[in-house]
């Protein structure tokens, strides 16, 4: 490691873990179980049953993450029911839930890296099936290098 490095090192957060959206949002939905149930949402997978098959999940787990899930607002209940048989509840997101969609994406563009080659899925644009990628980019448009970002505290007004 060079002096510049060991300088550049920066012993505190210059936001507070009260102040950061970063960690509100790892709160909020950070568990493994939550950001799978999700991942299945995004994915159409709505039905209890059907959740839990593709996650292997157990009952007590996928039951307490979903209420937890509609308790945030990032889902909801929705009841339907299929031709002679009782009502049922699937797991829909809410406006607040698909606001997640780029942060699942993502996740998926950077999890695709470890990934080998033949098994990774490339995020489209639906209209064209031209693959897209997620990208920062300043005001003007132009791109950034998540180097050369920096998080600072702003003001609502």
């Amino acid at each position: 490691m060079s002096n510049s490095d060991i300088d550049s090192m920066k012993r505190r957060a210059p936001v507070s873990v009260d102040d950061c959206g970063m960690a509100v949002a790892a709160n909020l939905v950070g568990d493994r179980w939550m950001l799978l149930i999700l991942r299945e949402a995004f994915y159409g997978v709505t039905r209890y049953d059907d959740i839990r098959e593709d996650l292997g999940i157990s009952r007590s787990v996928l039951t307490d993450r979903l209420q937890k899930l509609v308790a945030i607002g990032v889902m909801k209940r929705q009841l339907y029911q299929e031709h002679n048989d009782r009502k049922r509840l699937a797991y829909v997101l809410t406006a607040r839930g698909r606001e997640l969609g780029i942060v699942m994406l993502a996740l998926l563009q950077w999890g695709n890296r470890s990934l080998p080659p033949g098994r990774r899925h490339d995020i489209v644009e639906r209209s064209t099936g031209r693959p897209v990628q997620l990208e920062i980019v300043n005001g003007d448009g132009a791109r950034i290098n998540s180097d050369d970002i920096e998080i600072g505290l702003t003001s609502d007004n």
